[in-house]
Parts: structure tokens; C-alpha cells; sequence
């Protein structure tokens, strides 16, 4: 019989390699989909789900006031609907493997938003993250004598792709920053079933812009959708939960680390990726600023952004 801990590491570490399979699922999406399109199809699959767990579980619908109504909007447009877009649209260029890893750095990036917007005094290790986050970015995305050719992890429009990735990144550090300023907390089913349906309602209008239906639909990129949907979003939710329900929030917090790992392996197997000795190194940096921002005690605590988010 596993300890409770056991399975908690296991739940933790199954729910990241999840959200690091959002990085291919959003690959395949990218390649048939427009970005608001595929979003508002994610959360409409979804959010039927999570009603539904929100009966099963009985947990009551929160009655936000006015300020932390608008508070959740907000998170919504960028944590829900910002990330998914932005990372849509960053993996049309940039190698999966390469947006995984700096999918990868949030922890080093919610830290650092928090420092600034909050003006937190860093710690030392949080120092050590945020430069080692850094680092496995640029290792990945800057142009060197041994530049790879168009589409390669280090071209142009790589580095396009990359920092798009990035600024998906950013808006889901401004979702965690967001989250604390509630004035009453709203607990998890409850907050990913929010963040879906005010999702849906926020990408419902730009997508009908993009007249997707005028287009034939691929098959595999509603798969992808579908995939998105369910498994990460809901499944990763879940997974999570239930996981970090037996942890410190400091032990959850290092499992972030396998998004990167995850993100790499499945670009390989499932898209077929080769794999750079710079994309390996860059998510050794990442996983070292994960480790770092874990042990300096500050924010990110207990990741919760990643599975609604890096998944939602």
C-alpha cells in the first residue's frame, strides 16, 4: 500500500504531465483552428463537466461581490483565455519542445510578477530562480553561429513562437497575482468552473470574427480540442487536487518541474520532434529554477494556475 504522501507525489506528477501535453495538444489545434475558435471550443466541452462536478461534489456556486466579480473577469481574460490564445498561436512557430520549456518557467515568472507588481523584498533562492528561468529561455531562443534553419528552435520565427509562449506565461502570473487579491477566496472547483465559463463567454465573440465555419474543420485538430478539454483542463484538475491535497504546498509546488519534461518527451514521441541539446539544457535550467523558487519560502506555494490554467 502507497502512503498517502506516495500518492500524492504520483497524483502531482501525473497532473503535470498533463498540462505539458497542452503544449502538443495546442501544436495540432494551432495547425487547423484559429486561436479564439479553439479556445471558446475548449471551454464550451468543459464547462458542461465541471457543472457537473460542482453537483457531484456539492460545492456551492460562489456569490462574488461586485470588486472580486470583476477581479475573476479579469483572471479570466488572461489567465483562461490570454494563455490559451497566446500559446496557440506561439506553438505555429516555435518547436513544441522549445514552448514547453518556457511554458515551464512559471513559477520563476509568478514569482517575479509578484516582486515587481507587490514590490516583495526576493529572497536569494528566488533570486536564483528567476536567473535560471532566464536562462533556459535564452538557451532555447537565442540566435547563435549554430543557428538551426527555418522552423528550427533557434529562427526567427521561432523566436517569434517563443516569446509569444512567454507572454502566455505572463498573463498566467498576472492570474495567480490577481487570485490573491480576492477578497473572499473562492475554492478550486468552484474558481475553474468560473474561469471556464467566463472563458467561453469572453472568446465567444472574437471567435465568430474568425468564421471558422466557413472552412472545412480537420478532424485532428478538434481532437486536439476535445483532448484539451477533457484531459488536461479537467482531468489535470482533478488529478491535481488530489494530489497536492496530501502534500506541503512547497512539495507540490516541485512538481511544476515536470512540464518541461513532459512537454520535451511528448514533442518527440507523439510530433516526432528531434530533440536539441540547447532545448535539453534550457529545461535543465528550468527545472533548476523550479527547484530554487520552491525553497525560498515566497510565492508560488501551491501552483494552482497550471492545471486550470496551464491548463485552464
Amino acid at each position: 500500500m502507497l502512503s498517502q504522501r506516495l500518492k500524492g507525489m504520483a497524483l502531482c506528477a501525473l497532473a503535470m504531465v498533463t498540462v505539458g501535453s497542452t503544449v502538443v495538444a495546442s501544436k495540432v489545434i494551432a495547425g487547423g483552428l484559429p486561436p479564439f475558435t479553439a479556445t471558446a471550443l475548449r471551454f464550451a466541452m468543459a464547462l458542461p463537466v465541471f457543472l457537473v462536478l460542482l453537483r457531484l461534489t456539492r460545492t456551492p456556486w460562489p456569490r462574488p461581490g461586485r470588486r472580486d466579480l470583476a477581479l475573476l473577469v479579469c483572471q479570466a481574460g488572461l489567465g483562461s483565455v490570454g494563455y490559451t490564445v497566446l500559446l496557440i498561436l506561439g506553438v505555429r512557430w516555435a518547436p513544441a519542445a522549445s514552448a514547453g520549456v518556457v511554458a515551464g518557467t512559471l513559477p520563476a515568472v509568478a514569482a517575479l510578477v509578484a516582486v515587481i507588481a507587490l514590490r516583495e523584498r526576493p529572497g536569494r533562492f528566488l533570486v536564483g530562480s528567476i536567473v535560471m528561468a532566464t536562462a533556459g529561455v535564452l538557451a532555447i531562443s537565442w540566435p547563435g553561429a549554430g543557428q538551426a534553419s527555418a522552423g528550427g528552435s533557434r529562427s526567427p520565427a521561432a523566436l517569434i513562437g517563443n516569446l509569444l509562449v512567454l507572454g502566455a506565461v505572463v498573463f498566467e502570473a498576472m492570474f495567480i497575482l490577481l487570485n490573491k487579491r480576492l477578497r473572499v477566496p473562492v475554492r478550486p472547483l468552484a474558481l475553474s468552473t468560473l474561469m471556464t465559463a467566463f472563458g467561453l463567454l469572453l472568446s465567444l465573440v472574437p471567435a465568430l470574427f474568425e468564421r471558422a465555419w466557413e472552412h472545412p474543420l480537420p478532424a485532428e485538430a478538434l481532437a486536439g480540442v476535445a483532448y484539451y478539454a477533457l484531459v488536461p483542463t479537467v482531468l489535470g484538475f482533478v488529478l491535481w487536487f488530489a494530489g497536492s491535497s496530501r502534500l506541503r504546498g512547497a512539495e507540490a509546488a516541485l512538481f511544476t518541474a515536470v512540464l518541461p519534461v513532459s512537454a520535451l518527451a511528448l514533442a518527440a514521441l507523439w510530433l516526432g520532434e528531434s530533440i536539441s541539446l540547447a532545448q535539453i539544457g534550457g529545461a535543465a535550467c528550468v527545472l533548476g529554477a523550479v527547484g530554487l523558487a520552491s525553497l525560498d519560502g515566497r510565492p508560488p506555494k501551491r501552483p494552482e494556475s497550471p492545471i486550470r490554467t496551464v491548463g485552464l
